[in-house]
């Protein structure tokens, strides 16, 4: 082991998110003389992420050291640890595609990054990416772990561990933690008085456990609060939610009917499920307050917003650096001192999840330290999310399942077996839908589907 640790971050053109990681781990002791290779495709935004990189290390005054790559196997040479962030096909023309070919057939969506028809797309279009990510670090780096924060995370993760599985790896999120701070404050309790436990896979995980720590040390269920402030009004805040033009109540709603609060957003979970997003009942739209073709909205103000904080940058002697709800510092300055740390990770299924498929990507409690990401086992699952949760494994297996054989028909039968696409369009239509995304996509797509033949419409 080397005196400090290198870290490459693929896909350092995403500079808000590269500033919030990496000014977590140089605000760690034990990290804040590592070496950041920053890698992007994109020489001006990775010219960018310089400029941020120059600032965080000046603001914080720590030894850190940066290299610039365009090469992708070179920026990999001796990493300890690989940090993955990016988006093939970004938000023109690929995210665009995805919203907007759907709605021509009436199938409308909110974020489109993790499941539908949209996630679908992505996990086509990243998983060749990643795997080649998985080809240089197999050569050059073969005992450093990927930090995966790429969607569709669960697709990802599946799909490297079932053709790379010497590869170390984590799926990260920030749905748990962030979801726990939110009812927090719902509750107006503070975050350190409550202890939870989380189960499921990414973005369709819930709450197994949600208690507050009392002064004499016992635990307190906070579901009878949560279930009595919801049907009185009460809940949700709508200063609570991180998200203004997004209300929070399906997860609400779906806590009322099942039991247990879901750790992933309200925008995110109506499209995971066939029961919020409907074309001919506009009054649940409303009801629930659920923001049709949020990402794009979010993409469009993202460009705007850092245009200005670039400029801000440039001109800024020292920039604010406050620590992020991101796991990643954590699980570096764990493996790296060994001081054991707990975090919430996507990983394959050997029996952590046993009512879920083995080799599934499932997102458990772990412990992290020297010994790398040790996955804890839950059992016992309300069979209620479990069964929730294979409705959207069943996608998630038939696009990996697709990419490891490049067979084209696995790709409708993934569609087909979406929830929300299921319940709003037939055969012909999700037919159809997929082969004019295919064609749209194009080049963007792995190179086995530009020759494949279509599926034939009866």
């Amino acid at each position: 082991m080397t005196a400090h640790p290198k870290i490459t971050f693929i896909g350092a053109g995403s500079t808000v998110f590269m500033k919030n990681i990496i000014g977590d781990v140089l605000q760690r002791d034990a990290l804040k003389n590592a070496h950041v290779a920053l890698m992007d495709i994109n020489p001006e935004r990775l010219a960018e992420s310089q400029i941020v990189f120059e600032k965080l290390v000046s603001t914080l005054g720590v030894g850190a050291t940066h290299s610039l790559h365009l090469n992708q196997r070179e920026a990999l040479e001796g990493a300890d640890f690989v940090v993955v962030a990016f988006q093939i096909g970004g938000f023109e023309p690929c995210t665009v595609t995805d919203f907007d070919v759907p709605k021509k057939f009436g199938l409308r969506q909110t974020i489109a990054d993790t499941l539908g028809i949209g996630g679908i797309m992505r996990g086509l279009r990243t998983v060749p990416h990643l795997w080649s990510i998985c080809e240089d670090m197999m050569d050059v780096c073969p005992e450093a772990l990927m930090l995966q924060y790429v969607n569709p995370m669960a697709i990802n993760t599946w799909a490297i561990a079932a053709k790379y599985p010497k590869i170390k790896q984590v799926g990260l999120c920030h749905s748990v933690q962030g979801t726990a701070h939110e009812l927090a404050s719902d509750l107006q309790i503070p975050i350190e008085k409550i202890r939870y436990q989380s189960v499921g896979i990414n973005h369709v995980a819930y709450f197994v456990k949600f208690e507050e720590i009392m002064e004499d040390g016992s635990y307190r269920d906070l579901y009878p609060d949560l279930q009595k402030g919801y049907a009185n009004g009460t809940y949700p805040r709508p200063e609570s939610s991180w998200n203004p033009r997004c209300p929070n109540k399906v997860r609400y709603e779906m806590m009322k009917k099942l039991g247990y609060f879901a750790t992933e957003s309200s925008e995110h979970f109506a499209e995971y499920v066939p029961w919020f997003i409907k074309r001919d009942r506009p009054d649940l739209i409303e009801r629930f307050g659920i923001p049709l073709d949020e990402y794009p909205k979010r993409c469009v103000e993202q460009v705007e917003r850092w245009k200005d904080q670039l400029e801000a940058f440039k001109t800024a002697n020292h920039i604010e650096v406050p620590s992020s709800v991101e796991y990643a510092s954590e699980i570096i300055n764990s493996v790296w001192t060994g001081t054991p740390s707990v975090i919430y990770g996507n990983i394959a299924n050997h029996g952590y999840v046993p009512q879920l498929p083995e080799g599934c990507a499932v997102e458990v409690p772990c412990l992290v330290d020297r010994n790398g990401i040790q996955p804890t086992r839950v059992e016992n699952v309300p069979p209620q999310l479990i069964a929730i949760m294979r409705s959207n494994i069943n996608v998630q297996e038939l696009t990996v399942q697709a990419l490891l054989t490049q067979n084209r028909e696995h790709i409708y039968h993934a569609a087909m077996m979406d929830p929300h696409t299921g319940a709003e369009l037939d055969l012909d239509q999700i037919w159809e839908l997929v082969d004019e995304l295919i064609d749209q996509h194009g080049a963007w797509l792995p190179e086995w589907l530009s020759g494949a033949p279509k599926m034939r419409v009866a």
